[in-house]
């Protein structure tokens, strides 16, 4: 009997362990809405000149602030950690809320990626401080903004605009720290991956239903 336990122990148990770990993904089947139908940008000006919504896309929202260049190296932890790996999401945009009279610095950040990826999924937007404010009011975040109307966070808004995380009061996650590259790798990408895991299964599910018709 003893035997059979330290075999258990040396050979099946580390087994187990691997298995759970490297499947890199959470246990929520459904990651919660922390925030239900945030507001839309209004007729806000694009660095791309297009009119950018929330509606119908999965979006990584940050929040630039004035300090825009100085803190860009957390936008190229974020490109690295999770642009570069799922950029190819068609429903997928990463959009950073940011003060009229940053646009040149978007811009030198938007080339300086652009030298090694394809940015057509980078969206920055401009309005004025009262409105980046109001925005973040509404989001209804434990999160702060700083006096530059900035932060390290970023948020995962779903194609209804709801905002999701972690609710559970030992595990609570509203955002992710882009200062962090280890934060983006793991607790974000664990909760992304359920995010494209619900739409996936919802796609197949849709799909299934019209064959049947």
């Amino acid at each position: 009997m003893k035997k059979n336990i330290v075999l258990f122990v040396l050979f099946v148990l580390p087994i187990v362990a691997y298995l759970f770990f490297a499947s890199g993904v959470n246990s929520y089947t459904k990651l919660p809405v922390l925030t239900s139908k945030t507001a839309d940008f209004g007729n806000w000006e694009s660095l791309s000149g297009m009119k950018v919504s929330l509606d119908s896309k999965v979006t990584i929202l940050g929040f630039g602030g004035t300090e825009l260049l100085k803190n860009r190296g957390n936008l190229y932890n974020l490109n690295q950690k999770v642009y570069q790996r799922y950029h190819g999401f068609k429903d997928l945009q990463f959009v950073y809320l940011c003060p009229i009279g940053t646009e040149k610095d978007a811009e030198r950040i938007v080339k300086a990626l652009g030298t090694f990826t394809e940015v057509n999924q980078w969206q920055f937007v401009f309005t004025t401080p009262e409105a980046i404010a109001a925005y973040h009011k509404q989001l209804h975040l434990v999160d702060k903004l700083d006096a530059n109307l900035g932060t390290s966070m970023i948020y995962i808004l779903d194609k209804e605009r709801n905002l999701r995380g972690r609710k559970d009061r030992n595990d609570y996650k509203e955002g992710y720290d882009t200062f962090h590259p280890s934060e983006l790798s793991n607790e974000m990408l664990d909760d992304f991956k359920v995010i494209l895991y619900e739409y996936r299964a919802a796609l197949k599910k849709n799909n299934n239903a019209s064959r049947k018709i």
